[in-house]
Formats: C-alpha cells, structure tokens, sequence
C-alpha cells in the first residue's frame, strides 16, 4: 500500500513508495558518468528525480511504468527533486495511488455537456454533435481522458471538465457580442478538444500516443469531426463546415503555438480566448493550491507563470484547480 504521496515530500526526508514515471531520459555528467534525469508523479502531483550510476534493474524502469522507489528529498538550484538510490519496476499497485481524478463528479458534467449540447438549434451542427457524442466507443473514452499531460485538467476525467468550462465561458460571450453564431461557437466549443481522446493514453502517467506526438489533437480532432461530417448527409453545407473546421484548427492561437491557422472569424477568436483563459486559471489554482496545502502565502517563482503566486489560505479558498500557461499552454494545451 501506497504510504507517501508527492505532495507530502519535504526536503530532507526519506523516500519510499510507488511513483509512476512521466518522464526518463539518460544523460550524461561532465565528467562521463551515466545518469537518469526522472519526473515522478503520484495522485497529488510531480517531481523531478536524479539518479547518479543508474545499476540494470533502474535502466530496464520504461518511462510510463509504475516503480518502487528509494531515496531522499533533496534541493538542486532551489528545486525540490528526489535523490534516488534505488529503482524497480512495482510488481503491484494501485491504479487510483497513481492518477488524480476531477474534483467534479462525472454524471454533473456529462448532464451539464448534455444541456450545451441541446443549446445548439441550427439542424446540420446539432446532427454533428449527436453523431460524435453519439458514439459510445468514442464517448466513454472522452469523459475519462485527461486534458493534457501535464498542464491544465492533467487527471482523469480532465478533459469533459474542460470542455464544459470552455463552452461555458463561450456561452456566456454569446449574450455579450450580439454578431456571434452562437451554435457555430458551442459547436467549436464542444469538439475543440475531441482530438485528446487519440493524443493521450493513461498507462498509468499520462502519455502521448504516436499519433499525438507527431500530428497532435489539433488536426486530430478536425479529422474526427470532418469524419462524422461525412458520416451524416445531414452536414453538407460547406460553408459551416469551413467555418468549424477554420475554429477547430486555429483555437491554440498562434502558429508557434501549434495552430495550423490563426483565428480568422470572431467565433475562431472568441474560443481560442475562453480556451486559453481555463486553461490559465486551472493552472494558477493547481499550483496556489499546493501552496495553500502546505500553509504557504505565496508559491515560489518555480512555475510556469515564472513568478510568485499569491496563494489564499484554505478558508479563503474553497476551490481548487489544474496547470499553466501560455507558452506552455500551448505545448500540449487545448
């Protein structure tokens, strides 16, 4: 049984438990001596680990395993990292010790994804979103895929949290610019991400699969939904399609940011802002929230806004949230 989580890791402590490994690369020091550079994570969170002269049972320890770790909790350059001694591959473990879940229960959203599904009026966009929620294969992999790998929603069940979130917010903009095609723009909202379902896996860290690391969910989502376009005579309209798939592609924002396209339409534009917005303020609560955990004000500058962050304490804050931003947003962000 699982008795240290990563949240609960202080410097100068004794290390251990079982961590899924999210990251593992061999490296070399300047003096030729192997050495393992290492992310570790848990349901509570991730740190960076080291393994100086690395013996065969720590070598043969794939990226994505499960590993029973032993070491200490020591500080590089103002990092906390874990200062491995010794690593293997766990023959048993716990799935749920290893992989958060949403705060917000399941059957909630899949009822709040439903009602912004029935918001949309226009036939041919309706008929889209029936046919690509529809399928059942495909749905019960999308309410328990995570949102990203290690940004925003990165847990299970992170990306039906943020497509409800970004659909909100994109509702709300509807009754605020009076100019928007409203069901094209819940429509955007609502498939943007579809394409994580093919980009990630859970196996147990959360992984890219080849396909999404070398086309991304961008262009694999607008592959999905061209797909159920084909599928169904009922969205034959070029124009809504150009125009869905135009929101689809540029919703990352930039091309340095993994956009084929940048936005071109106001739909296009409003949903990159409502999706880069989510995935700013989960990330700022994931990372005030662990500060607050540990009775912290403010977090240190070792995060992916590079500043301090002010972090209420816990009866200020009753909310909690995910990871990160723009630049890194957009690594891996939806």
């Amino acid at each position: 049984m699982k008795h240290q989580y990563v949240r609960e890791l202080a410097v100068g402590s004794r290390v251990d438990s079982l961590f899924a490994i999210s990251a593992r690369e061999m490296r070399v020091t300047r003096a030729g001596e192997a050495y393992l550079s290492l992310e570790f994570l848990d349901k509570t969170g991730r740190i960076p680990g080291v393994l100086f002269r690395p013996d065969t049972n720590a070598v043969a320890v794939p990226g994505g395993a499960v590993a029973r770790t032993t070491g200490s909790v020591t500080s590089y350059r103002g990092v906390k990292r874990l200062s491995v001694d010794r690593m293997e591959i766990a023959q048993s473990y716990d799935l749920d010790d290893m992989l958060a879940c949403g705060r917000r229960d399941r059957d909630e959203l899949i009822a709040e994804l439903r009602i912004l599904v029935a918001r949309v009026k226009h036939p041919e966009l309706r008929s889209l979103l029936t046919v690509v929620f529809g399928d059942t294969n495909f749905f019960e992999k999308f309410v328990r895929s995570p949102g990203a790998q290690s940004h925003h929603h990165a847990y299970v069940g992170g990306l039906i949290e943020h497509t409800v979130a970004v659909a909100g917010l994109c509702a709300t903009l509807g009754k605020t610019y009076g100019e928007i095609d409203m069901d094209l723009l819940l429509t955007a909202a609502l498939l943007h991400d579809i394409g994580k379902v093919d980009e990630l896996v859970c196996a147990p860290a959360i992984e890219y699969t080849e396909q999404g690391r070398l086309i991304g969910h961008v262009v694999l989502g607008e592959r999905r939904v061209r797909k159920a376009m084909e599928q169904n005579p009922r969205c034959a309209n070029e124009q809504v399609q150009a125009r869905l798939a135009h929101a689809l592609l540029s919703h990352h924002g930039e091309l340095e940011w993994g956009s084929p396209k940048r936005p071109s339409t106001l739909e296009a534009l409003l949903l990159h802002h409502a999706d880069n917005l989510d995935a700013k303020a989960a990330g700022f609560m994931e990372i005030a929230g662990g500060a607050s955990a540990a009775s912290e004000r403010w977090t240190d500058a070792d995060n992916l806004f590079r500043r301090p962050l002010y972090a209420p304490a816990a009866c200020e804050n009753g909310r909690h949230g995910r990871a990160q931003e723009d630049d890194e947003y957009l690594a891996t962000a939806s």
